[in-house]
């Protein structure tokens, strides 16, 4: 693989039935590293699916049509991928705290585990929210000796 990042910019539609068309490029894009294991790979799809399904429901809440935005970057050390929608914007730290995972009460709430699975299946996540809209980075590093390989 060159030292020179490969990008991959696609938009789709603000519809769910366009998500598993987000995780086989995930697939694909982290097949072209051998190193990872396929539990690292379903994982980063995991991750970069519920990024791609909030920006979904953004667009929902918004009543906006427009396109999502994703692009898809390898380099020779990483694999991220970068969402993009138009809604209305969060911001992270104003997050109502949920129980952990394992905590039972947790059974009390339906939803709320986006963003704590970004954190636990990427390597490095970014949020960047506004008014306009969202973008989530997400990334994994590509390595024979990557610790969640």
């Amino acid at each position: 693989m060159s030292s020179d990042p490969t990008s991959i910019d696609f938009e789709i539609p603000a519809r769910p039935e366009y998500l598993s068309l987000v995780r086989s490029l995930v697939v694909e894009a982290a097949e072209m590293d051998t190193h990872l294991s396929r539990e690292r790979v379903e994982d980063f799809k995991v991750a970069v699916s519920e990024a791609t399904t909030n920006a979904i429901e953004a667009h929902a809440r918004a009543c906006c049509d427009d396109s999502i935005r994703i692009r898809c970057t390898l380099t020779s050390d990483r694999l991220e991928f970068h969402i993009t929608d138009r809604g209305f914007g969060f911001y992270p730290d104003q997050i109502q705290v949920l129980p952990e995972p394992d905590d039972p009460s947790r059974l009390n709430y339906e939803r709320g585990l986006g963003i704590y699975l970004m954190r636990v299946l990427s390597d490095d996540i970014e949020i960047h929210s506004g008014p306009d809209g969202t973008e989530v980075s997400l990334s994994i590093r590509l390595s024979s000796n990557n610790s969640n390989a």
